[in-house]
C-alpha cells in the first residue's frame, strides 16, 4: 500500500482508501450483506488500507455501526474519514443540507458515538448547505470541534471553486472529497487550481488534500457491463443514472471496451486501470473506492502495481478524450 499525508496535517491516508456507502445496505440493490462487508473490512485492512470514508447517509448510520463493529479495537488505529450535515428527518424523507453551527456538532457528536471513538480524524462537510448557514459560522464550528479534541482536521465535500475559496479565507481547512474519474472531469479546472500549483521546478505542490469519489463512475468502469444497459432494481440509485441508459451508455462502451482490452494484455483488471488513471492525476490524494465484496476490493487493489506504467494509459487516452463530456 502506498500512503498520501493530508497538506497541514499529519494524517496518513492510503491512497486506495475503502468507500463505506455501498455496505450501509441503502441504495445500492438488495445484495448488501453484512458479513461480506466484515470480510471486505478485514481484506482491506490485511492490505495496507487503514483508512476508511463513511457518512451518517449510509444506511442511515448502519454503515458506521458496521464498521466500527468490524474494526472492533483497531477502530483507534484506523483513519475515518466521516461527515456532517444531511438531515433525513425532512417533509417527504428526502435528504436535506444543514450545516449549522448546532446541528453541525449535533451530528459530530452522534458519529463518534456510532463509530465508538474519541475522536474524528477527518470530518467533512457532506454537501453545501441548503438552509443558508454562513460557510464560516460552520467552519467556526467544525474549528471549535478540533479545539476540544473531537476533530484532527476537516475540510469540505461537494463544495465548487468560490466556495473553497471563501473556507480557505476562513480556517485552515485541510481536505476536499470531490467526485473525479475518466467521465466526470469537473475537478479538472478552476477546482484542482484551488487544491496545488505546479511549482518553479515543474513539481506539483499541494495545498489540499483532495479524496476522488466515484473513480470507477458506480461501477460503469468496472468493465463488468457489456452489451446493452444494464437493469438495476429500484432499490438501486443506478436505476435513475443517466449513465447507464442511453443515449450516455452508448457513447462510453468504446471508453469501456478499450479498458477491457488493454487490461487483457497486461493482466490487470479494466477496473484497477481506471483507478489507477484517477491516482496519476496531478491534485489527487487518494481515489475512494467502493465495494460490498472482498472480491471487487481484490481486484481495485491491482491499481497500485499500474502507477508506474506509462504505456497502458497512453493506449487508453485516445477513448478517456472522446469519453469526456
Amino acid at each position: 500500500m502506498r500512503y498520501r499525508t493530508l497538506p497541514g496535517t499529519d494524517l496518513q491516508l492510503a491512497a486506495l482508501t475503502l468507500g463505506c456507502w455501498a455496505i450501509g445496505g441503502e441504495w445500492w440493490g438488495d445484495d448488501a450483506d453484512d458479513e461480506a462487508a466484515r470480510a471486505l473490512i478485514d481484506l482491506a485492512w490485511e492490505r495496507g488500507i487503514q483508512s476508511f470514508d463513511t457518512a451518517p447517509l449510509y444506511g442511515r448510520g448502519h454503515a458506521d455501526a458496521l464498521l466500527a463493529d468490524a474494526l472492533g479495537p483497531r477502530r483507534h488505529e484506523a483513519t475515518i474519514v466521516t461527515k456532517v450535515g444531511v438531515r433525513w428527518d425532512t417533509p417527504g424523507g428526502h435528504p436535506r443540507s444543514d450545516l449549522s453551527p448546532a446541528h453541525v456538532i449535533a451530528d459530530a457528536e452522534a458519529s463518534l458515538r456510532r463509530l465508538g471513538v474519541d475522536v474524528i480524524p477527518l470530518l467533512l462537510t457532506h454537501w453545501p448547505c441548503e438552509a443558508k448557514t454562513p460557510i464560516e459560522a460552520t467552519l467556526a464550528a467544525l474549528e471549535g470541534l478540533r479545539e476540544a479534541g473531537k476533530v484532527r482536521a476537516y475540510g469540505l465535500c461537494n463544495a465548487g471553486p468560490e466556495l473553497v475559496d471563501r473556507a480557505l479565507a476562513a480556517a485552515p481547512i485541510a481536505a476536499l472529497q470531490t467526485p473525479y474519474s475518466m467521465i466526470r472531469r469537473d475537478f479538472e479546472g478552476a477546482l484542482r487550481d484551488r487544491c496545488g500549483a505546479i511549482d518553479g521546478e515543474g513539481r506539483w505542490r499541494q495545498r489540499l488534500g483532495v479524496l476522488a469519489y466515484e473513480p470507477l463512475a458506480r461501477g460503469l468502469l468496472s468493465g463488468k457491463f457489456e452489451g446493452a444497459p444494464p437493469r438495476f432494481p429500484e432499490s438501486d440509485l443506478r436505476a435513475r443514472d443517466p449513465r447507464f441508459a442511453e443515449p450516455i451508455w452508448s457513447r462510453l462502451q468504446p471508453l469501456c471496451e478499450a479498458l477491457r482490452r488493454v487490461g487483457a494484455a497486461i493482466g490487470a483488471p479494466p477496473a484497477a486501470l481506471a483507478l489507477a488513471w484517477v491516482l496519476r492525476q496531478p491534485g489527487v490524494s487518494v481515489a475512494l473506492v467502493g465495494a460490498k465484496r472482498p472480491a471487487q476490493l481484490a481486484e481495485s487493489l491491482r491499481a497500485l502495481d499500474l502507477l508506474e506504467r506509462q504505456r497502458p494509459f497512453d493506449a487508453l487516452a485516445p477513448f478517456v478524450a472522446a469519453a469526456r463530456p
